[in-house]
């Protein structure tokens, strides 16, 4: 059943994927400059953004360790500058547990609910239900988008996309004063109750709008309460 789960995910969200392209596309025609891969888990945006743009220079973050060496390993050979960072962006420098799921893309900071309808239908279609614990805790370090930014002199930044399952808002607020370089932010949000985030997507929409952002559109994933957002600077 897991294989077969996978399989029609994949063809489902082949076809969704299409979606953000095009939009993407209309913003960036062939070219990204610069692209902040925040959530990078092993590589899987950073491949699919090379088969279709041209891009410049890579910045891809992500803090569990199995996750890092095959978004290396992944990503290593495709001809791009890439630099890779073994931590997470937050809105502060920190030290943090991080629960490492057992699907490792759902990998988070947050607290996660067992009694939601959404983790038990996900652990069964997975094959997951065996597994007593769903994750193991671990320290991870988190930088701030701000100091990244302020150590490589970017002056301009694409793209930034999000995907921390539950912890957008804070990566976002990590880069302060500084967002004011980065064109367009894409960034998932989740509204099951599997991960018990601790803000709602209205903060992160008025926040994103008193920085100068506007939303240009959004994509709902396929069989998940689950969005995608992109919004764009209104200085570019």
């Amino acid at each position: 059943m897991n294989f077969i789960t996978l399989t029609l995910l994949n063809i489902f969200d082949y076809f969704y994927k299409k979606k953000i392209l095009l939009e993407l596309n209309r913003i960036f025609k062939n070219e990204i400059g610069v692209l902040f891969d925040v959530g990078a888990h092993k590589g899987e945006t950073i491949i699919f953004l090379s088969r279709n743009f041209q891009l410049k220079e890579v910045f891809s973050f992500e803090p569990i360790d199995n996750n890092f060496i095959k978004l290396k390993n992944n990503t290593i050979g495709l001809g791009h500058k890439i630099n890779y960072f073994n931590f997470a962006l937050g809105e502060k420098k920190e030290v943090k547990h991080i629960k490492e799921m057992n699907e490792s893309s759902s990998s988070t900071f947050n607290s996660i609910n067992t009694n939601s309808k959404y983790f038990k239908r996900k652990n069964f279609l997975l094959n997951f239900s065996f597994i007593k614990k769903p994750y193991k805790e671990k320290k991870v370090f988190i930088e701030r988008g701000k100091n990244i930014v302020l150590k490589y002199n970017l002056e301009n930044i694409d793209l930034v996309k999000i995907d921390t399952e539950g912890f957008e808002l804070f990566v976002i607020k990590g880069f302060e004063d500084k967002i004011k370089n980065v064109k367009v932010i894409l960034f998932e949000h989740h509204y099951d109750q599997m991960i018990q985030k601790k803000y709602k997507f209205s903060q992160i929409n008025s926040y994103l709008s008193y920085k100068g952002f506007k939303l240009e559109k959004k994509f709902k994933m396929p069989f998940r309460k689950t969005f995608e957002y992109i919004y764009t600077n209104k200085r570019y």
